[in-house]
């Protein structure tokens, strides 16, 4: 359904102007809560994703790029100026869309037929969260677990950084951090804690079993001590012997998890 919207201020586009991610994510117009994809790459992705539309924001001169939105969605065809009004969006895709969240499945059916699983302990920034769905998608990742206090993958900055691969990867929520691992473990998984200490065994030269969980901690401090400790083994990724005198210790937890996804899928088969 078109609609043509002059006003900034028309009630009409309230998810766009008058809701913040974490109001969205808490909408009671919705069961499940609503979130913004942009872009129509992405809102493509989302609907091939089974998730419901429930309006399109965009202007005339990228009205043709979404012909294939349902049609009992509606569209709302604003001037440039109105889109660039948008309080807090910079829109350089040609459209934003506010969509239905899914029921989030458990834990136990997304890692039910997975082989290489990342598990994400309290990553809070939410560019990183979309870009670590990104490389997992990339790589050949079959699931990803997030902790408890786990940033949203759905929050606007991670869907757009992740140009919808937050679509294309399954994901579940732990329930329990303090005893997450043991799901995973009775689940026959191998867990791997990543590290950039010293004594840690580079990832390539670990014997994966059949089913291997590579753990990432937060972006300041790391994996906790409680998982690092119950993890079946410490690993790194190998670097540069020289990289400690240039002041390198480490790498920031998005590079260091694309090579270690690829470690991981690439010598674990």
């Amino acid at each position: 359904m078109l609609e043509y919207v002059n006003d900034l201020d028309d009630p009409r586009l309230t998810d766009y102007t008058g809701l913040r991610d974490v109001e969205l994510r808490k909408s009671l117009e919705a069961e499940r809560g609503l979130f913004l994809a942009e872009g129509e790459k992405v809102i493509r992705r989302a609907i091939a994703a089974g998730h419901p539309v429930r309006s399109v924001l965009t202007t005339e001169r990228w009205l043709r790029t979404l012909d294939d939105v349902p049609e009992e969605a509606s569209v709302y065809v604003v001037a440039d100026e109105v889109m660039s009004g948008i309080a807090g969006f910079q829109v350089h895709r040609g459209a934003l869309a506010s969509m239905e969240r899914l029921e989030l499945p458990s834990v136990a059916e997304v890692i039910e037929k997975a082989r290489r699983v990342v598990v994400l302990e309290d990553i809070v920034d939410h560019t990183n969260v979309g870009a670590l769905f990104r490389s997992a998608a990339a790589l050949g990742v079959d699931a990803v677990v997030l902790s408890p206090r786990c940033a949203d993958p759905l929050y606007r900055r991670a869907v757009k950084v992740s140009m919808g691969a937050v679509f294309a990867v399954p994901y579940a929520r732990l329930d329990d951090w303090f005893d997450g691992l043991a799901q995973l473990r009775a689940a026959g998984f191998q867990t791997l804690a990543l590290t950039p200490a010293a004594d840690a065994i580079p990832l390539r030269e670990v014997s994966l079993g059949e089913r291997a969980a590579l753990l990432l901690g937060s972006e300041g401090h790391g994996l906790s001590s409680r998982w690092l400790h119950e993890a079946d083994h410490a690993v790194r990724i190998k670097m540069d012997p020289g990289a400690l005198a240039r002041g390198v210790d480490s790498l920031n937890v998005v590079a260091a998890a694309a090579i270690a996804c690829y470690e991981l899928v690439t010598y674990g088969d």
